[in-house]
């Protein structure tokens, strides 16, 4: 007999175990090659949502905003008829920078509020990063003078439960200022910019990326030995919501400053003097509300959740009592915040 031979075995192969956490990004064409547009998911408003929309069915039609990073522009969507606004970001970006911006975007679409700009899809062209936006049709509330504190109660309103949302999601702004409050003709206003502004202070001179935007910045964010190097996004945007309502009532920057475009003494009145308070002729409420936004200590200052329960902001009356510091402030009790509306009208 044959002595019996072990069967024979087919070597194995080993077979990668790939998993996939993001939707990694494919090579940048060459300039020579087609660019091709990433399908864009339509709002949920509109009654073609879900057929894609291409880049190249996005007319231009005019400049609305422009800045150190880049330009807004007004488009038309040809098929369905509804106008977006376009941000271009100039500028090269690396392949990480790229990345990154690809996953904040990600991340911003997922943002779903009556009080925040609406963030649809981005789109890599030939080196120019294009973030299309929800449009709103009266523009920024930049130079507004607001001097009516009903009307400017329930604006700040709608400020605070935008902001609210952004910070009960972990999404900090650092970038509020009137320029980026936005208002449309049903009298909704909406925060803009945010997230997008924090990824390009890493791409952008820091000189240029700041200069316009240190007047709305809290103390300790320029200063950081003001906070023993510690700082609060939430905190420091409170502070630049403070800033801005009380520019609105007083129709100018509330800080004194010698001459425009004189940076070292802003910074040295932001750091280094006392707050500025609302005129004599607002309210109790309304100082009191510019007050408890405007504390040089970051963990003295109210939050979003807080303020929306604001003598000022559900027009309930206050009364006040004097610190040691005769410092005003408040002495009803905080209730929960309301639940704010986190979706979209149809």
């Amino acid at each position: 007999m044959k002595p019996t031979q072990p069967p024979k075995t087919r070597p194995s192969r080993r077979r990668l175990d790939l998993t996939l956490a993001l939707p990694l990004p494919l090579p940048q064409p060459h300039h020579h090659q087609p660019q091709i547009a990433v399908p864009l998911p339509l709002p949920p408003s509109s009654a073609a949502k879900h057929q894609p929309l291409n880049f190249c069915e996005l007319d231009r039609l005019n400049r609305i905003g422009s800045g150190a990073g880049g330009t807004v522009y007004k488009v038309y969507h040809r098929p369905t008829a509804t106008f977006f606004a376009l941000k271009v970001i100039y500028g090269t970006h690396d392949e990480d920078v790229l990345r990154q911006i690809r996953r904040e975007i990600e991340i911003l679409r997922g943002v779903d509020n009556l009080n925040v700009v609406k963030c649809h899809d981005l789109f890599d062209r030939a080196g120019e990063i294009q973030v299309l936006l929800e449009y709103m049709d009266c523009g920024s509330l930049e130079g507004a003078h607001l001097s009516d504190e009903s009307f400017l109660a329930d604006l700040t309103r709608q400020i605070l439960s935008g902001l609210y949302y952004l910070h009960r999601r972990k999404i900090v702004h650092r970038d509020i200022k009137p320029s980026n409050l936005l208002i449309n003709s049903k009298k909704q206003v909406k925060i803009a910019d945010f997230g997008v502004s924090r990824i390009l202070e890493q791409t952008m001179d820091p000189c240029n990326s700041s200069v316009g935007t240190i007047a709305y910045m809290s103390p300790e964010r320029i200063n950081t030995d003001l906070n023993d190097g510690r700082y609060d996004g939430c905190a420091g945007d409170i502070w630049s919501v403070g800033v801005s309502i009380l520019e609105f009532y007083m129709g100018r920057f509330p800080f004194n400053v010698g001459k425009p475009g004189d940076w070292a003494s802003l910074m040295c009145a932001i750091c280094m003097s006392r707050p500025p308070q609302a005129p004599a002729p607002a309210s109790p409420e309304f100082r009191d509300f510019v007050g408890c936004c405007l504390q040089i200590d970051p963990a003295r200052r109210w939050t979003a959740a807080q303020l929306l329960r604001h003598p000022f902001v559900t027009g309930a009356a206050v009364s006040h009592k004097h610190n040691k510091h005769n410092e005003m402030h408040p002495t009803y009790q905080l209730l929960p915040p309301p639940p704010p509306q986190f979706s979209s009208p149809s």
